[in-house]
């Protein structure tokens, strides 16, 4: 029997039973072991609401197909729980971070859109390394020639002073 309490529906714990083919004192069980928490009227019934029996339904699945026992259940529930809180950490951070990047983008689009030299990063980067080896090309050509004068240089001295013995 389904009884409303502030719009959600719950189940005494006889229906419960009922559809789900179990002993009552087996949900007991279950709450006293903590993998099951379904609230409580003033007169203290039972009842279990939509979360109450995916829940149920969760631990039934774990106990009768895949053969676990209780202590296991206990600890696959509340893995499951770091999971999911896990998981929320984890998507709460990506939203930040989309946020702080769409953030940076538009500070770049600002600084950009007020620069003297309009480029984007990727350019500066491959002039910037063109421009280098170029450099380092023209000084390795300057630093050749410059070898050549010297070694004119030498010659030269050297041939003046074969003439003066």
């Amino acid at each position: 029997m389904a009884t409303k309490r502030s719009g959600k529906a719950y189940y005494m714990i006889s229906a419960v039973a009922a559809k789900y083919d179990i002993h009552p004192q087996t949900l007991r069980l279950y709450e006293r072991e903590g993998l099951l928490k379904p609230s409580r009227t003033e007169g203290n019934t039972r009842l279990y609401s939509e979360e109450d029996l995916d829940q149920l339904e969760t631990i039934l699945s774990l106990t009768r197909e895949l053969g676990v026992n209780l202590a296991g259940v206990e600890v696959i529930l509340n893995m499951r729980r770091k999971m999911e809180r896990m998981q929320q950490e984890v998507n709460e951070f990506m939203a930040y971070v989309k946020k702080e990047l769409a953030r940076g983008l538009d500070d770049w689009e600002q600084r950009l859109s007020t620069a003297m030299v309009k480029s984007s990063p990727t350019d500066l980067v491959r002039s910037g390394a063109a421009g280098a080896a170029g450099a380092a090309g023209a000084g390795n050509a300057s630093s050749a020639s410059a070898g050549a004068d010297d070694e004119d240089e030498i010659d030269i001295a050297s041939t003046a002073s074969k003439r003066s013995s």
